[in-house]
């Protein structure tokens, strides 16, 4: 499959091309870089929220050129650690 510039009009003349395409043979998923929103969604958080998980170092996101980026690979994977931790026990409430 040959890739074409992202940027230029879709063949189908649908517009314009919001990311890249890839190739199957050449990619596949874990490859795939996402940025804040595109997480914030997948988080359901909003996207100051995931923002300040990135600067803190919570998330393991890293910069290109000053924006953020996450591996969708490390996300998934940061999502699984995170279903593993243990929770804090909840203090019982004085009535």
């Amino acid at each position: 499959m040959a890739l074409q510039p992202w940027n230029t009009m879709a063949s189908a003349g649908t517009g314009w091309r919001s990311t890249p395409p890839v190739a199957d043979d050449c990619h596949d998923m874990t490859d795939e870089l996402l940025n804040i929103k595109e997480v914030a969604a997948l988080l359901r958080l909003a996207e100051k929220t995931v923002y300040s998980m990135a600067q803190a170092g919570e998330l393991p996101a890293f910069k290109v050129r000053g924006q953020w980026r996450i591996r969708r690979a490390d996300l998934d994977a940061w999502m699984q650690e995170q279903r593993r931790a243990p929770r804090p026990k909840k203090k019982p409430t004085k009535r």
